[in-house]
């Protein structure tokens, strides 16, 4: 397990952090962010991740250097399963963020940044990295706000990020933001939460008689789950009735 993935017992233990150093090489931030999601998928309890954005330097916004394909892609997977959890991942962004660090952001639940932050697409000789980030611009923002970042590839101000939507929250106080979120977060996430993203996910670019069934087995799994619970609370009265 890489040496900056950490544990801390924010929130009552409710969260697993990891600091995540933008310019480290791709395969160690791969390795990184493998390891967080072996440590949610390995506990029963709730959790949340939380992944602090560490700043980056701002003379260069070129991304990636001296990788394969195949890097590019473990990578993606990698932030892929990420985004897949289980658990709500609240991504933390202090001063630029780029390259990976963005693709991170983007695939976070909830999106917390200093009012100095600044976003900046990764673009190699004036060209935008094709990369998801690219994808997951379309999915947050719909291909005409999108295609503008794209095609002239501008840094982010924060307040421009917040207008659209790429944050959910500024502030000058992120260690109380976050630990706010954290316990609000902190009672979503289960199995359950992963089904309503990919619902919301897929609502983007699936038809409406294609989306119904899916929907309807999501409506139908809920009511059996409403129902054991409803059964397993009568038990429980009943249970308490002849004990008295």
């Amino acid at each position: 397990m890489p040496t900056n993935l950490v544990r801390e017992q924010l929130t009552d233990g409710l969260a697993l952090t990891a600091t995540i150093d933008g310019t480290r090489p791709l395969a160690e931030l791969t390795a990184t962010v493998n390891a967080v999601c072996d440590g949610v998928e390995g506990r029963q309890d709730r959790t949340v991740v939380v992944l602090l954005l560490d700043p980056e330097p701002r003379d260069s916004r070129e991304w990636p250097v001296g990788v394969s394909v195949s890097d590019v892609n473990r990578w993606e997977r990698a932030v892929r399963r990420l985004e897949k959890l289980s658990a709500m991942n609240i991504a933390v962004v202090r001063g630029a963020c780029g390259g990976p660090a963005l693709d991170l952001l983007l695939a976070a639940d909830f999106r917390v940044g200093t009012p100095d932050m600044l976003l900046m697409p990764p673009v190699n000789d004036g060209h935008f990295w094709p990369g998801m980030s690219l994808y997951r611009l379309v999915q947050h923002l719909g291909v005409a706000r999108a295609r503008q970042l794209v095609l002239w590839g501008d840094d982010i101000s924060a307040e421009k990020a917040s207008a659209l939507g790429l944050v959910d929250q500024l502030s000058d106080d992120v260690d109380t933001a976050v630990h706010t979120a954290t316990v609000l977060m902190g009672r979503i996430s289960d199995r359950e939460l992963a089904i309503r993203r990919q619902l919301l996910n897929e609502a983007v670019t699936t038809g409406y008689d294609e989306a119904l069934g899916v929907h309807l087995a999501a409506c139908d799994r809920e009511l059996r789950r409403l129902d054991d619970r409803d059964a397993s609370s009568g038990d429980a009265q009943l249970a308490g009735s002849a004990a008295q």
